[in-house]
């Protein structure tokens, strides 16, 4: 027992002695100093001592030697404590400030990386994986060559599979809204229509594509099924068509039974409807 109080109180001691020295180098005017301490705090794992360092020698050291590495390590810094939004905007700043500077190939990605560690589920706002994409993009067609080039072009992926996933969720929504009052001339069903079609112009090849395929047949089939008398021909023959064209490009699709469901009903309406245009005619032929 006496053992393990001896080991807390050195490490009680030790601590104390570590926020001394840490309050000492903070209240120091010795920006060089601060800097190297800085360093250690960074090299040691003590990201936040080190960030809050280096926030108080960056606008100092700016335009000497240590100005670029400081404000580098300053993202470093962020990014290693998890601090991801201000670890964007510095390595932003870097990039921007030092266009040709011996960090900007890893500045650039960095950017791109904290922004992918923001990114939020699909079902809410991707503002920051777009932006994430685009500095991902920007990095590729800036540093072709790199060794991270990899590592940002899977990224990427994993940023637009975020991204048909929130588009899918979308269409989803409209086709389930249904009837529900909204969304212009062709109401929910126009919507996921015009949602899915977009998304597999944007990811032609998504592993979702199959899905927003019989999604657009599905709310192509409901459109005109609510539609009015007028419109329903040539609504029910724009989902045969739809099913032409899915059976065509999925002949294996898990979907297959529920397409033939609605090529079916749809094929029916449209042939009652053909019988009953011809159906005069013949008559007065007849007579």
């Amino acid at each position: 027992m006496k053992k393990i109080h001896l080991i807390l109180f050195c490490c009680a001691a030790l601590l104390s002695a570590s926020c001394a020295d840490y309050n000492r180098i903070v209240k120091t005017q010795d920006y060089i100093y601060k800097y190297e301490c800085a360093k250690q705090y960074y090299a040691e794992g003590q990201y936040n001592r080190a960030a809050q360092l280096l926030q108080d020698v960056l606008s100092v050291l700016k335009g000497t030697d240590q100005g670029e590495e400081s404000l580098y390590l300053s993202g470093m810094c962020n990014l290693k404590a998890r601090a991801y939004s201000a670890a964007s905007t510095i390595f932003k700043k870097y990039y921007q400030t030092y266009p040709r500077g011996k960090y900007v190939e890893e500045a650039r990605f960095n950017c791109g990386y904290a922004l992918y560690q923001m990114t939020p589920e699909p079902k809410l706002d991707q503002t920051d994986t777009f932006e994430a994409v685009t500095e991902f993009q920007n990095f590729i067609e800036n540093f072709p060559g790199s060794r991270l080039r990899p590592k940002a072009q899977e990224l990427i992926f994993k940023l637009q599979d975020k991204l048909v996933e929130k588009e899918y969720l979308s269409a989803k929504l409209y086709y389930d809204l249904g009837t529900y009052i909204g969304n212009g001339t062709n109401g929910n069903y126009g919507a996921c229509i015009v949602t899915a079609e977009n998304a597999i112009k944007d990811y032609p090849y998504t592993t979702k594509r199959e899905d927003f395929a019989i999604l657009i047949l599905r709310a192509k089939f409901q459109l005109a099924q609510f539609s009015v008398e007028a419109k329903k021909e040539e609504r029910y023959h724009n989902a045969i068509d739809e099913y032409y064209g899915f059976v065509t490009e999925y002949p294996e699709s898990k979907y297959m039974k529920e397409a033939k469901s609605l090529f079916a009903k749809a094929q029916k309406y449209v042939t009652t409807t053909d019988e009953d245009t011809t159906l005069p005619a013949e008559s007065e032929t007849s007579k």
